[in-house]
């Protein structure tokens, strides 16, 4: 049985979902990570924002191992870039898991993809969003699952 890591740029998906008009159910998600890709282990790459630790304490209740990156005040509230963060954990447990799960649009994960393809290493790209994610990609086709359609299997409910 094989034994994948998910790596996932929080904040890519979290926006992406929303400009298809709805809120990613993060207990949901880490279940079909774990039944459509035998993801054992599920990074989370988050800015940290002191007053959302009831938000990480629930994420890490269904499953995600958190990577924190320190936010900085931007237009429109905080920015957490955890571009580098995400390509150093990948690396990082390169040798703990048999294939790794990118979840991004961003194109900024194309060398790390590519690499990761050409050593044996990749599973999967999970793209948020069909309608908005980075051309680089495009010659990944074959390996890409789009969640545009998956609103009912993944979507939160109302608050």
């Amino acid at each position: 049985m094989e034994d994948n890591y998910a790596f996932i740029d929080s904040q890519n998906l979290n926006l992406s979902v929303q400009e298809l008009g709805w809120r990613l159910d993060f207990a949901k998600f880490r279940t079909y990570l774990q039944d459509k890709f035998r993801v054992t282990k599920a990074y989370l790459f988050i800015g940290f924002i002191p007053g959302n630790q009831k938000l990480y304490d629930y994420l890490q209740k269904v499953g995600y191992t958190l990577i924190f990156k320190p936010t900085v005040k931007a237009k429109g509230g905080a920015k957490g870039n955890v571009d580098a963060e995400l390509v150093l954990h990948t690396m990082i447990q390169y040798d703990n898991y048999d294939k790794a799960v990118i979840v991004t649009g961003d194109g900024d994960f194309y060398c790390l993809v590519e690499h990761l393809l050409a050593n044996r290493k990749f599973k999967a790209l999970v793209v948020p969003n069909k309608h908005n994610y980075s051309s680089l990609f495009r010659g990944f086709r074959e390996h890409i699952n789009f969640l545009n359609w998956e609103r009912r299997k993944l979507g939160a409910g109302k608050k």
